[in-house]
């Protein structure tokens, strides 16, 4: 019931200060880890290494997002698996899978470690060394290699750390390391005169100052509890974890290969130009580092938002749903605008910031570079900004497929084929055109994707209330009942529940959910079919579902509790399989059949009852196997399997002969 208060607050409570509350801690958590790539590249620049240390640490970059793309999968799933077990206060798998996940993390960063130290100089140059940085580049890389485990480990805890309670012990961990950093950086670089080494032992430091941390917290965690046969790799209760954290990978991975393909036309086109190879490289390192702090602040503001919009989609509070996205929208539009201006007023100040260029032939070429990175390559950040809060909007609210579209179309759709193309007529330039135009583009996506979204809502109208009360009901056998679509199942248990005297429920939990959540019933009677087939684990994981199958499942707990009754459909099977007293039927019927039933009860044409009812069936095998990680209708977790094709009647009978020889 205090998780249920919890939530309906995000329901009623002013909406600015929701934002404030939620968004804040999160931008500052998204700063702080940011600082890891901004702090080096600053010092480095404003050391003896100057512009091809910048250069050296530009293309070590994307290797380290490949390591954090691991990590933040499982950090993320597993997190996110966690706070579905506190929902359903059944977290005796948590500790496996975060277990398994630690496990995973670290065999995955040997392994790493394992392919990149070999392969140390094709992989640089690959990224965009040159003869003059690569020197560099190795002798950073080495020491950030040879602590992967340790930084891949760290990064997958944080999450979790958050997950479980405590927000401001991960904070705190990433904020120790980062002033760790900070502050043997200058004493590493220019004291003891390490340079490169010198940047990376303080970067591997306040990495493992993070770990230090962040595993004396792993010894006191509040809602699970890590033995040794949590280590134990249990691939079967790792897998839900995995699928949760899958978008942290894709996303992470989405930039290695925007950062590979970019370096790699840098490299060519520079390399005809007055600005060579290592200026393009250096610079584009120093523009990424100061985007991802302008990214990292409205994407915090968005992804702090996440429950609120998570809880008022699902309770189809479609003004406050709208109201929500205006005042983000008004937020990022204003950090956009001010980043767009300080970028056309002051680049000068922003290359600056990162020292000047004193060990490349051509000093001039790295200002004139710099500058006209910054005026055109973030001419459009606003409009950056806004398709990114965007995406992660739908993804809260539920619509995945539009949330992948609108992510993927700036980077992959447009940007990569851009910056091939157009270097090809207008040399190293095209590469820093590329990137406004391929704003405009997905803008005018993002626009019409959201307009739709909007029409979509005020369309939405409410169906008739069902009944929602639990009926009165005495001790006795809680009958769920599992059934392919078309084999009439609903009719089946009703006249089972008719003939035993006992209540019977199907549409009603929906509305009990509803009532004790907040969420809309029409809402939680839809969710295991609402999305396309390829996205269907996506949108299952996403927050406002999670919250509607943590109410549904409280409620058939509340129903079973009463009494004797039967139950339909929602994973009943799997969420009492704690009781005693339950009995599950699975009830299927040759694919003839099926499609009968459906033609015969829903005037479907014989095409729309096949697809129908394959559509169907797979969105419930997806849903079960979301909810209890098992495969639906695998006959040993069944009591009783019935054909129903035997008829209505019939099966009943059969029920009802199990249940009273039982």
């Amino acid at each position: 019931m205090e998780a249920i208060e919890k939530s309906q607050y995000l329901g009623k409570e002013k909406l600015n200060k929701l934002i404030i509350k939620f968004s804040l801690p999160c931008i500052l958590s998204l700063l702080i880890s940011s600082l890891y790539n901004i702090i080096d590249q600053i010092f480095i620049g404003n050391s003896e290494l100057s512009a091809l240390g910048n250069a050296a640490t530009g293309v070590v970059f994307p290797i380290f997002i490949i390591a954090q793309a691991f990590a933040w999968c499982f950090g993320d799933g597993c997190s996110a698996y966690l706070n579905i077990c506190q929902g359903r206060r059944t977290s005796e798998n948590a500790h496996k899978a975060i277990g398994t996940g630690l496990v995973l993390t670290l065999i995955i960063s040997c392994v790493l470690l394992a392919v990149f130290f070999p392969l140390k100089s094709q992989i640089l140059t690959l990224f965009g060394a040159s003869e003059q940085s690569i020197g560099y580049a190795i002798e950073y890389f080495d020491w950030i290699l040879a602590f992967f485990p340790i930084f891949m480990l760290s990064n997958m805890m944080n999450p979790i750390i958050r997950a479980d309670g405590a927000p401001g012990w991960a904070m705190f961990a990433m904020v120790f390391g980062a002033v760790t950093n900070i502050i043997l950086d200058p004493v590493f670089i220019y004291a003891c005169g390490w340079g490169m080494a010198g940047a990376a032992i303080a970067t591997v430091i306040g990495q493992t100052a993070s770990f230090v941390i962040s595993v004396i917290y792993f010894c006191r965690t509040k809602t699970f509890k890590l033995t040794l046969k949590s280590f134990i790799v249990n691939v079967k209760n790792f897998l839900p974890a995995l699928k949760l954290g899958i978008s942290s990978f894709i996303t992470q991975i989405v930039i290695v290969i925007i950062s590979l393909v970019c370096n790699i036309m840098l490299v060519k086109y520079g390399m005809t130009s007055n600005y060579g190879v290592d200026v393009p490289i250096a610079i584009i390192a120093v523009e990424s580092k100061v985007f991802t702090v302008v990214i990292n602040i409205v994407v915090g503001i968005v992804l702090g938002c996440q429950p609120i919009i998570s809880y008022n989609m699902g309770a189809k509070n479609y003004d406050r749903i709208r109201e929500l996205y205006k005042k983000i929208l008004f937020c990022t539009i204003i950090i956009g605008l001010i980043a767009t201006l300080i970028f056309e007023i002051f680049p000068e100040a922003m290359v600056g910031m990162f020292g000047t260029p004193s060990n490349i032939p051509n000093p001039d070429a790295y200002w004139e570079f710099g500058v006209k990175t910054f005026r055109i390559f973030l001419s459009l950040v606003t409009f950056t900004c806004i398709e990114k809060i965007t995406s992660i909007f739908f993804q809260s609210a539920g619509k995945p497929f539009k949330a992948v579209i609108s992510s993927m179309v700036r980077d992959l759709l447009c940007f990569v084929p851009l910056i091939i193309v157009l270097p090809m007529f207008m040399g190293i330039d095209g590469i820093l055109i590329a990137a406004p135009i391929s704003d405009v583009v997905s803008m005018v996506l993002v626009i019409s994707l959201t307009v739709s979204f909007m029409k979509s809502l005020r369309k939405e109208e409410k169906e008739q209330t069902v009944e929602s009360v639990i009926k009165p009901s005495k001790a006795g056998v809680i009958i769920t009942i599992s059934r392919e679509h078309g084999t009439n199942g609903k009719q089946i248990g009703k006249v089972v529940a008719e003939r035993l005297n006992i209540p019977y429920y199907y549409k009603e939990m929906t509305a009990l959910a509803a009532q004790e959540s907040g969420l809309d019933k029409n809402f939680i009677s839809d969710i295991n079919a609402n999305a396309p087939a390829i996205l269907h684990s996506l949108y299952l994981s996403t927050d406002v579902v999670q919250q509607a199958i943590t109410a549904q499942d409280q409620i058939i707990k509340k129903i079973a509790d009463n009494g004797s009754c039967v139950i339909v459909g929602r994973a009943a099977d799997y969420v009492l399989r704690e009781y005693d007293n339950v009995v599950k039927i699975f009830i299927h019927a040759p694919e003839d059949y099926k499609v009968k039933t459906v033609m015969n009860v829903y005037g479907d044409s014989e095409e729309d009852a096949i697809r129908n009812v394959k559509r169907s069936d797979t969105a419930r095998a997806s849903y079960y196997k979301n909810i209890s990680g098992e495969k639906w209708g695998k006959t040993e977790n069944y009591d009783l399997c019935i054909d129903a094709s035997i008829g209505i009647d019939a099966s009943a009978e059969l029920i009802l002969k199990y249940v009273e020889n039982k």
